[in-house]
């Protein structure tokens, strides 16, 4: 990724600092020509135009492109001069400067691209109504910093000794791939390692209650919300609940009270108490019969309005009394400790937590911090399906761009969060506008957020307060409910919500209803009074840095952006500057307005086991103490300590230091007190039970045991999950064709074949999922897909290939998994780390597992005995029932308990050549039998239309050439390009360079939802032919599959 450099120069040098000798800062620019094709420009631009639909809605129309430069990446300034002609080939045996003609190599960093005015864009620009610059041409400058210190030993050397200006002659400009440009703050490690430095010499402040744990002595519960001073008597746990019996059910051995007797009013939401106030946590015995006593009172919302969409949205899962335990304690003061094995619903009590805390404490901010983008997202998904308002969601970093939904979380250089303001503002005075006409009021109220508020307080609140003092219960006098209706002044307004709105019948249902049209109509100007900021402040950046410490409750990010901004949030916690020349609009606004302070009350932590200790201690001090003390009041912690741990490279690190023991392992290990969730609902039962055995009581929710789609088989497959066994193809095992690159080109070619197969039944390709312990083996068997199955749209693409350390915190129907190894065990079991990858990766599957290894290594490993016992007590060779297609009506309880064989006969595939064999045959029958399909039906359609014949004849010879065509072009197509056949080598040949590349980089793959099941004649011919098409597989033979093992492996590399 590199251009030839146009312009090059230097414009400022600053002056060197009191007792240095080099320049504090020195900048440059450098000018390129980007007259090329699109993709290309998009690696270099910082913006383009926008042509998304998505982020058209918002008020500016350009976007930043994801693999343009930004601010910070580094780039390298090269000079060049060749010395062999144009055309010499590369001899990689020669030294590699003397060939290329490399002189000098410089770094830099980039600050911005200018404008057509030789401004920072990035800087200068405003975000709101204006749009960003529109640059002509094709000339682009980036504004970039030099190393000072290079800089100033290079112009010595030039002044001393005479030689030639290095930064005359620069004629390349280089960048690396975006996701390779791991320099400065782009690095986890440099950010970790630099907010550690900074840390030691800052006054850190840990709350009182977490110093002695986090240190590691004194009493590990000490922390518990139990043993806490200010623990809270009464909580309100809002939509937690579905029903009163399952509150009951929640709270096994306590006496629960509730307060109304009225079984219509026992509805959900509740609060709920101890029947006895704690008075001292030493003497207050837990047993007693008060203790055990809940008291639970029913409450009803507050109506929010007429529309349907005022009516708060509410939870739809019935939580166990394990999780509500663990939303109970999050909801506490203190720390919460919470286990989640594979499935059991960690995400949504987190969620849930963060809900409850956000309508119990709406003065309180709530930081949540994982370890991954994806699981960030996809707590974000969630909180939106709950009752939080929007406008208080912040979503820090650059992995927002993945969250599927249309709206904008993030404060990515003053987008999201700003636009959505923006946008709002508009959307609300636009309303105003319309009650404005409704009550027949002149002049211009929605002009801006101001003149919005006055004609809330002079125009409707007049109106309201008049209208309470007509139909307010006076005395002892009835109040008459045709009233309420007749003097409602907001009539017109709310002519457009559904009708009628006041039901006539009774006073207090038609005075709720009234006083929700009037919340409605104030909360619009409660939002325009908090958005009115954004009109005084200009800048994009000013805006954004307003609603960080201003607007947002919620505030998401990883522990690597934590990390990265640590500084600048602490900073921008401290004091949030004001311009000057703003300072004089906004003195109407109240002080803590104009120098809010960003603080947040809570902590909460997902995929904890998996961020490193600091990195878990950093979140912890993104603010600044309070008077010596910190206000943080919860931290909530939850994770799964039995799988894969934060990677750590470093091997000194790792096992000397323990670096790779997360901080929620230590607490884990100290004995601190913990919430372990018993019951995940992902899998089936008999998934589960594969590694179950390394959690306390893990048992299954009643749906897995009661849903059709975990009683039903799989079809064309005996079992549900096998272990398959693979020997030596041609004589090799697995092979390293580069070191610890290990790959096993028989088990890759298997598990091909099997997800051709389950495709060709009729498996959506989206539901398959494709796993393996090595990079090595990923990128084999990425090679395979696009050489057999790329681009065929009767089987498609699986929707991921990666490894399983990647595959943590995701899942998929269908899991085949390659564990690669033949001569050693490798890292599945040589330590307790290598046990908790054997738990991620039997636990990704919800209803089928099918596991290619060699059987004899792994069996007689001990630390695998618990999983490996129940993958050996069943068959090791491939059982398939080809003749049943996708979906069946089979249950696997038939075949497991029962003992009963399917109706359809069974076929067991003892190698991997017999299922290649297989496979190719069925595929060309299916192709036979659709191309018949359609023949029968285009005559039969004739039939019907009853042509003449000479039409018909004619229409037939054309069909039958057009049809003749097709099908040799198909076979042609199969034969050469996507199945091979039993005598093609193809698939040993050296992958060509430009597709190596491709694969090596791809990381997920995008499946193809149609699949034969589409025509279910042709699957029903397909099944009554079947016989004789498996009669017809040739026997296994060398010269059928590749020759050597390892040539596609090297060339892959």
């Amino acid at each position: 990724m590199a251009q030839p450099i146009v312009a090059f120069t230097v414009v400022e040098v600053a002056k060197p600092n009191i007792g240095e000798n080099w320049p504090t800062r020195v900048r440059a620019d450098v000018t390129i020509n980007l007259n090329v094709r699109d993709h290309i420009k998009d690696e270099w631009e910082e913006f383009r135009r926008n042509p998304a639909p998505k982020l058209a809605k918002c008020l500016t129309n350009a976007y930043y492109s994801a693999y343009g430069l930004r601010k910070h990446d580094v780039c390298f300034l090269i000079t060049v001069r060749p010395t062999k002609p144009y055309g010499t080939k590369f001899d990689r045996r020669r030294p590699f400067i003397e060939q290329v003609g490399l002189v000098y190599v410089r770094g830099c960093e980039i600050q911005g691209m200018l404008d057509d005015k030789g401004r920072v864009i990035e800087d200068e620009f405003e975000v709101g109504p204006e749009p960003r610059p529109n640059l002509r041409g094709e000339s682009r400058t980036f504004r970039v910093f030099l190393d000072p210190n290079q800089y100033q030993q290079d112009m010595t050397n030039t002044i001393q000794n005479g030689a030639e200006d290095v930064y005359e002659t620069f004629n390349i400009i280089m960048r690396r791939k975006p996701k390779e440009n791991n320099f400065k703050e782009k690095t986890a490690l440099y950010a970790v390692l630099e907010t550690i430095r900074n840390l030691m010499n800052t006054d850190c402040v840990v709350p009182d209650w977490l110093h002695d744990i986090i240190l590691g002595y004194g009493d590990p519960s000490s922390a518990h919300y139990s043993k806490m001073p200010n623990q809270i008597a009464t909580l309100d746990f809002n939509d937690t609940f579905l029903s009163i019996e399952h509150l009951k059910a929640s709270f096994p051995g306590h006496n629960v009270k509730v307060t109304v007797e009225d079984p219509a009013l026992q509805i959900p939401p509740f609060r709920s108490g101890k029947g006895k106030k704690r008075k001292d946590a030493d003497v207050e015995d837990e047993d007693t019969e008060e203790a055990k006593t809940l008291i639970v009172e029913p409450h009803v919302i507050p109506n929010r309005g007429p529309y349907p969409y005022n009516q708060p949205k509410r939870n739809t899962i019935q939580f166990t009394h394990t999780q509500i335990e663990a939303i109970r304690a999050g909801m506490q003061p203190g720390l919460t400790m919470v286990v989640g094995p594979p499935g059991t619903g960690k995400t949504d009590v987190a969620v849930q937590i963060i809900s409850n805390i956000y309508h119990n404490f709406p003065e309180q901010r709530t930081l949540i911090v994982t370890h991954s983008n994806q699981a960030l997202n996809q707590l974000f998904e969630k909180i939106m399906a709950l009752d939080i308002d929007e406008r208080h969601l912040l979503r820090l970093g650059h992995g927002e761009e993945e969250l599927e939904t249309e709206k904008d979380f993030s404060s990515i250089k003053g987008y999201g969060r700003v636009n959505y303001v923006l946008a709002r503002r508009i959307e609300l005075l636009e309303e105003v506008k319309r009650l404005q006409k409704s009550l027949g009021v002149p002049g211009d109220a929605s002009y801006t957020c101001e003149t919005a508020g006055y004609f809330f307080l002079y125009q409707v609140m007049s109106r309201w307060e008049e209208y309470i003092s007509k139909v307010k219960n006076k005395g002892s006098a009835l109040p008459d409910v045709t009233e309420v209706s007749t003097f409602f002044p907001f009539h017109e307004y709310f002519a457009n919500a559904p009708q009628p709105i006041f039901k006539g019948r009774s006073y207090e249902e038609d005075m709720e209803i009234a006083e929700g049209c009037f919340r409605h109509i104030k909360k619009i100007f409660t939002q325009l009074e908090e958005f009115r900021a954004s009109e005084l402040l200009r800048s994009g950046l000013d805006r954004s840095k307003y609603l960080l410490v201003k607007e947002a409750k919620i505030i998401a990010m990883t522990c690597t952006h934590a990390a990265l901004k640590r500084h600048d949030l602490v900073k921008l916690g401290f004091k949030f500057q004001v311009p000057l020349q703003t300072l004089n609009l906004l003195l109407p606004i109240a002080e803590e307005d104009i120098v809010p302070k960003q603080k947040y009350d809570n902590i909460l932590m997902e995929e904890a086991a998996q961020i490193l200790e600091i990195e878990t201690f950093i979140p912890l001090l993104l603010q600044n103490p309070q008077d010596g003390f910190s206000r943080l009041k919860r931290w909530i912690m939850i994770g799964d300590h039995h799988q894969l741990p934060p990677v750590i490279k470093n091997m000194a690190f790792q096992k000397y230091s323990n670096m790779e023991q997360s901080l929620f392992t230590r607490f884990v290990r100290v004995g601190v007190p913990t919430v372990d969730l018993d019951a995940q609902g992902r899998a089936r039962a008999s998934l589960c039970n594969l590694y179950n055995w390394r959690y306390k009581n893990l048992g299954n929710l009643p749906h897995v045991q009661l849903l059709p789609e975990f009683s039903t088989a799989n079809a064309g497959l005996l079992y549900d999950f096998q272990l398959i066994n693979v020997e030596d193809f041609q004589g090799v095992g697995e092979s390293e064709p580069n070191p610890y690159f290990y790959q096993n080109l028989g088990e890759a070619e298997y598990v091909v074949a099997l997800f051709m197969y389950m495709c060709l039944l009729g498996y959506p390709a989206d539901r398959i999922s494709i796993l393996t312990t090595y990079n090595g083996q990923k990128h084999l068997i990425r090679d395979i897909i696009n050489r057999r199955c790329g681009n065929n749209p009767l089987i498609g693409r699986p929707n991921k290939v990666t490894t399983v350390d990647r595959f943590q915190g995701q899942q998929n129907d269908y899991i085949l998994l390659s564990l690669v190894r033949t001569r050693a065990v490798g890292h599945l079991s040589v330590s307790q780390m290598d046990v908790r990858r054997l738990v991620v990766a039997m636990s990704r599957a919800r209803l089928g597992l099918y596991i290619f290894a060699r059987v004899s290594l792994f069996q007689n490993c001990f630390e695998l005995t618990p999983a490996f016992s129940q993958l050996t007590a069943r068959p090791l060779h491939l059982h398939i029932i080809p003749t049943e297609p996708f979906p069946t009506t089979r249950k696997v309880f038939q075949t497991l308990i029962n003992g009963e064989r399917p109706s359809h006969e069974v076929q067991i595939i003892k190698n991997m050549p017999q299922m290649a064999n297989f496979v190719y045959n069925m595929y060309m029958h299916l192709i036979q039998t659709t191309h018949h399909y359609h023949q029968v039906e285009w005559e039969r359609n004739l039939t019907l239309l009853q042509l003449p014949p000479a039409m018909v004849e004619e229409g037939e010879e054309v069909q039958n050439q057009e049809t003749e065509l097709e099908t040799e072009e198909e076979a042609m197509t199969v034969q050469a390009d996507i199945i091979p056949s039993p005598t093609d080598t193809s698939c040993s040949q050296e992958t060509p360079a430009f597709q190596t590349d491709t694969t090596s980089n791809q990381t997920e793959t995008t499946p193809s939802e149609t699949g034969p099941s589409s025509n279910p004649e042709a699957i029903s011919a397909l099944s009554e032919t079947t016989t004789t098409v498996t009669g017809a597989v040739p026997a296994p033979a060398e010269a059928n599959m590749p020759q050597d093992a390892t040539s596609a492996s090297a060339e892959t590399k």
